[in-house]
Parts: C-alpha cells; sequence; structure tokens
C-alpha cells in the first residue's frame, strides 16, 4: 500500500469540488502535508471552500507546473501527486486551450511523477465514453472505440489514449467519475449540479425546472445519470491512491443509474415540501451532446478490494441539503 504520510502529498484543482473534497478527506486521516494546487481569486467561493481545510502551502497552477517542468528541488519532497486540476466545462469550445490546460498539464505532471517514482493518480472522465453506444467499460482495452461528444471529453480521452500507448497504466491510474455532486460546488456557477441550482430555485420560487426528453424512448425526466455523492468520490479516490497495485483506469460512480425525476423528488423530499416540477426546453446547443444513459460499471474497483457501502440518492440528497446547502456551509466547516 502506498502510505500517504510520507513525504508530501499534491492535490491540483484543490480548490474545486473533488479537490477540496480529497483533501477534507485526507484531513479525516489527521494528516495535513499537503499542498494546495489551483488558481483562487480572493473573496471567490472557490477560497470558501478552503477556509476550514488543513494544508501546508498554497500553489498557483501555473507555478506548480514550472516547478515539474524544471524538475525543481522544490518539489523533491513531493510523493504523491492527485490530480485533479482541469477546466471541466462541457461547453468550452477553445480547443487549444482545453488541449493545453487539461492534456498537455496532466502529460507534464504524469512524466514528472513517473521520473521521480510518485505516486500519480488523474482525473479522466465519464464524458470519454460519448453516448454510452459503446459501453461503459473501465478496462484499457476498450479505450480507442470510444467517441467523446464534446472537446472537454476529447481532452481527456486524448490522455487515456496516451497513456495506454506510453504502457503507463502499469504504474498510474486514472479515475472516471460519473455525475459527482455535493458540498464545495457553488463555485461552478452554470456546471453546478442539479441538486445545488434546483435547492437555489425551489427556496425563490417554490418549484424546480428539468429538461424535455427529445428522444422518445425517454419520456420528460426520465433520462438518467449515475449520481455520485462526492463524500463516496473522495472514499474510492484515496481508496486508489493508497492502493498501489490498482492500477490503470477505474470508473467511480454509484454503479446504479438513476432518472433527473427521483433526483428531483429527493430533493423536495429532504427539505418536506411537495414535488412541484417543470419540464423546459433543452437549448439547441446541447440536443445532440446531451448524454441520456450513464451508468458506470464498478466491477473492476470491487475486484480490487473496495467493498465500502455508498450513498443512496436519497441519503446523500438528504445529507447535502439539509447539513450543506440549507445552513450554507461547506465541507469541514
Amino acid at each position: 500500500m502506498h502510505n500517504i504520510k510520507e513525504g508530501t502529498t499534491v492535490v491540483t484543482g484543490g480548490a474545486g469540488l473533488i479537490g477540496s473534497a480529497t483533501i477534507w478527506g485526507i484531513n479525516n486521516q489527521n494528516l495535513d502535508n499537503v499542498w494546495v494546487v489551483d488558481w483562487v481569486e480572493e473573496n471567490s467561493p472557490k477560497q470558501r471552500n478552503l477556509a476550514s481545510l488543513k494544508y501546508q502551502r498554497f500553489l498557483d497552477a501555473k507555478v506548480f507546473r514550472e516547478l515539474v517542468r524544471k524538475n525543481s528541488s522544490e518539489v523533491s519532497e513531493v510523493k504523491t501527486v492527485i490530480h485533479l486540476g482541469a477546466c471541466s466545462s462541457t461547453t468550452e469550445t477553445n480547443e487549444d486551450y482545453l488541449h493545453d490546460n487539461n492534456f498537455l498539464y496532466t502529460k507534464d505532471v504524469c512524466e514528472w511523477a513517473l521520473e521521480n517514482n510518485s505516486r500519480f493518480v488523474y482525473a479522466s472522465s465519464a464524458a470519454t465514453y460519448g453516448d454510452g453506444t459503446m459501453g461503459m467499460d473501465d478496462k484499457e482495452e476498450y479505450i480507442e472505440k470510444f467517441t467523446p461528444l464534446n472537446l472537454y471529453g476529447w481532452s481527456k480521452h486524448k490522455f487515456d489514449l496516451l497513456a495506454k500507448e506510453q504502457g503507463w497504466f502499469d504504474k498510474i491510474t486514472g479515475l472516471k467519475y460519473f455525475n459527482v455532486y455535493g458540498p464545495n460546488e457553488e463555485h461552478k456557477e452554470n456546471m453546478r449540479s442539479v441538486v445545488s441550482k434546483a435547492y437555489q430555485q425551489i427556496v425563490k420560487t417554490s418549484k424546480m425546472s428539468l429538461f424535455k426528453s427529445h428522444r422518445k424512448e425517454y419520456g420528460d425526466g426520465e433520462q438518467k445519470r449515475d449520481f455520485l455523492y462526492v463524500k463516496d468520490a473522495v472514499q474510492m479516490t484515496l481508496w486508489l491512491v493508497q492502493n498501489d497495485q490498482a492500477n490503470g483506469l477505474f470508473n467511480l460512480g454509484n454503479g446504479q443509474a438513476r432518472t433527473w425525476l427521483d433526483l428531483g423528488k429527493s430533493i423536495f423530499s429532504a427539505l418536506k415540501l411537495k414535488d412541484n416540477i417543470e419540464f423546459v426546453d433543452m437549448p439547441s446547443i446541447l440536443r445532440d451532446k446531451y448524454q441520456y444513459f450513464t451508468e458506470a460499471k464498478i466491477e473492476k474497483i470491487k475486484e480490487h478490494g473496495y467493498n465500502y457501502n455508498l450513498f443512496s440518492l436519497e441519503d446523500a440528497v438528504q445529507d447535502y441539503v439539509n447539513n450543506y446547502l440549507v445552513p450554507d456551509l461547506r465541507l469541514g466547516a
């Protein structure tokens, strides 16, 4: 097993949703030997994510990248890299930016980690699976057949393909996160989860909106997603970080697809309110790139020994709404 007590752990994207939650998870192991790598404006929601967390140093993402590129002695104490930093917008259209920020940055850090014998675990994405017609299997031998639906998905897929081509999956671990939601996502604005958006909408209007279906085989609100609560995402992530025999690609999801209607009803239930859900047209820009069904096959991580219980959708929404959204708290507060 890889011991994160030894040396320093770097969490890139450390002020983001999964990143700050991962630091919270490390703190829960009574550890604070963490460097946060991110880009944070003063008095921003991201800064608030870090307010209650314990870490030793904050580094701007560009600064860390330069230290890694130079193989600086300043990063010689880093023994673990959890690389979660990326532009995660599925509507981003600047391909050059995504290529540099998501693909080349990951390549730079991975090559440094391999050269310096540091554990490297990085965020891939379920967006690499595209529309799901080719399945959502996390076995590396299948990855060439997938066609992502957006440039973000491609930026992640390209690194997975490179890692396979270079033989890196014998030593590194890629995490294909499905629909992660939970506390510490307020900075994501329009990319926040439906739980966060709907809570604000319900507080203001006593109702919430979901997209209509534009495919005959799915009723309105019957589109399905694999919703993964961020606390489960953290537990799975850190388990893989510390299990250095678990290399290659791993799906991180709940393993059970649920409908948007299930999610909406869970929010009203958590607030002890009667359901009031309206359906609105999906923007035309999204219609051809919309995933109607995602469900993680999580047999692989279980076969490696992961056997923790996961939150049900209802329990997760209850925890998120009543312990974080209603009192306006972040993890660790």
